[in-house]
């Protein structure tokens, strides 16, 4: 039997999830995808102006956290605290202890992360626990 001791495994340690209404824009949902959308496990931010409304992140926009499910009413499950897996964005930095901000994709796809750079730290926050798979970044959401 292997040694649980042997391995790091960050899943659902200090799990705070929350629920949002989507922007239906960034966010859509299909009752054919799992979770409820094609963007369950992209991060969010919230929507400028816009109470209680959560939308795919943009480059250099604060994430809010891991969007996890996609209601039909609109509503949707954010992971807000705790470890996350987001993805990093395309040729994007990534560097353990670094705080991250929103970063884009292939084809300019928002819900990426990327390390925040001196002059984002006012929205830079989370921390970065383990960045060696960039499409699976152990970020460790709350500050």
């Amino acid at each position: 039997m292997p040694n649980p001791r042997l391995t790091t495994d960050y899943a659902d340690i200090g799990r705070v999830d929350v629920a949002y209404r989507i922007d239906a824009s960034t966010i859509l949902f299909d009752r054919t995808l799992a979770n409820g959308s094609a963007q369950a496990g992209l991060a969010v931010g919230l929507k400028a102006a816009v109470q209680n409304i959560v939308e795919l992140v943009a480059d250099a926009q604060a994430v809010l956290g891991q969007l996890l499910r996609v209601e039909p009413d609109g509503v949707c499950v954010v992971r807000v605290g705790g470890y996350a897996q987001l993805p990093g964005g395309l040729s994007a930095s990534l560097t353990r202890g670094n705080k991250i901000v929103g970063a884009l994709g292939t084809a300019s796809a928002r819900g990426y992360i990327r390390d925040a750079v001196a002059a984002e730290s006012p929205k830079a926050g989370h921390l970065i626990s383990d960045p060696t798979t960039t499409t699976a970044v152990w970020v460790l959401l709350g500050d």
